[in-house]
């Protein structure tokens, strides 16, 4: 991390089980290897624990201009939380981060790939056109590696 700012946290949202409802927060804890504190994964509920060959993230970004163009270009609206990811960000190429150590608010994240839209989401979102809308935009995947607080207009630095 060479502590330039990329971006910033525009949204977070948490979801207390797997197909729960999203829960926008101004700010949560998140603990190093194990994820978002009343969030479904961080309690074991989410659809990849119960997917033994599927690793679950502690936490997954989305770009808020992946949304916009998602909106724009398919009349999918998923910017209340629908499209399952955790931290909604502005003015950062997310796909950049991958393999990369970077710092959210007070935590260390670390990219691990991409957030790949699936049927599962658009279901719940009850919006068929959501994980076309997503294809290659869909998010990052990211492992805890510091423990902190991350809050709606923390800077994001690599």
């Amino acid at each position: 991390m060479t502590g330039s700012g990329v971006g910033t946290v525009e949204r977070i949202h948490v979801a207390p089980g797997t197909g729960g409802e999203p829960e926008p927060r101004e700010a949560v804890e998140a603990v190093a290897d194990r994820g978002l504190r009343g969030d479904r994964y961080f309690d074991g509920d989410g659809i990849y624990n119960e997917q033994a060959d599927l690793e679950p993230s502690d936490v997954t970004f989305i770009a808020a201009e992946a949304l916009a163009a998602a909106a724009e270009e398919y009349g999918v609206d998923l910017d209340a939380g629908a499209h399952r990811r955790n931290v909604t960000t502005r003015g950062v190429a997310l796909d950049e981060l991958i393999g990369e150590r970077f710092r959210v608010g007070e935590a260390v994240v670390e990219g691990t790939g991409h957030c790949e839209p699936c049927g599962y989401m658009a279901d719940l979102a009850e919006q068929a056109d959501a994980a076309t809308a997503l294809d290659g935009r869909g998010g990052l995947d990211a492992r805890i590696v510091e423990s902190g607080t991350i809050a709606v207009g923390d800077e994001i630095v690599r």
